[in-house]
């Protein structure tokens, strides 16, 4: 749990200095490429909220603020990769649909569910946004680095779902393990756009 710890507490450095050159570099940006600002916001605003909430107001459990992380997420990344794909306008009306069901309260679908269907549907979004980079197409490459983390952190962070559902009888020990691997390539995602952060002129 100690090596859990730290890679965490190296996480939350990363997504710090990500957020403070994101801002600092924001004029910088193009209209599309200013969601990748937006995006590392929220997760900062999302990982102060429970750290606030934790240390002042004593909560036991951060469960309140799944949906909100999970909805916010899912609504900024699509609409970032509906731009960024030049999909029609009215592809945003889904992406916003979905939002608005993954916040609301239901018990037919599990917060962790609707995790999962955000971000397999984070990975298409990806996934098809690199094909098309790849392709060099309509698509501009100069996030290409951020968006094959992206594709590759979501990705793992599914698989790493289903396995821990089907190895229930993992402890502490070996569940924080696991997760430290997803924590990692979390911090290469932060890395990846931090350097592209840096790299990028007008």
């Amino acid at each position: 749990m100690d090596i859990y710890q730290v890679i965490l507490y190296l996480n939350n450095s990363l997504l710090v200095i990500c957020a403070l050159i994101g801002i600092l570099k924001y004029k910088t940006l193009r209209n599309t490429e200013k969601w990748y600002v937006y995006y590392i916001i929220f997760l900062f605003l999302i990982e102060a909220a429970g750290r606030v909430s934790i240390s002042l107001f004593h909560v036991k459990g951060l469960d309140f603020l799944f949906p909100y992380y999970v909805a916010g997420e899912f609504l900024i990344l699509g609409i970032l990769f509906v731009k960024k794909l030049a999909l029609p306008w009215y592809c945003y009306i889904p992406v916003g649909l979905l939002a608005l069901f993954f916040l609301l309260d239901t018990e037919m679908v599990t917060n962790e569910v609707k995790k999962v269907i955000s971000n397999i549907i984070v990975i298409c979004f990806a996934g098809y946004a690199l094909l098309m980079e790849i392709k060099n197409t309509q698509v501009n490459d100069r996030f290409m680095a951020a968006d094959s983390l992206i594709f590759l952190y979501y990705g793992l962070s599914v698989f790493l779902f289903f396995l821990l559902r089907q190895l229930a009888d993992f402890g502490i020990k070996q569940a924080g393990m696991i997760w430290s691997i997803n924590n990692i390539l979390c911090s290469f995602l932060y890395i990846s756009i931090i350097y592209t952060f840096l790299r990028l002129k007008k």
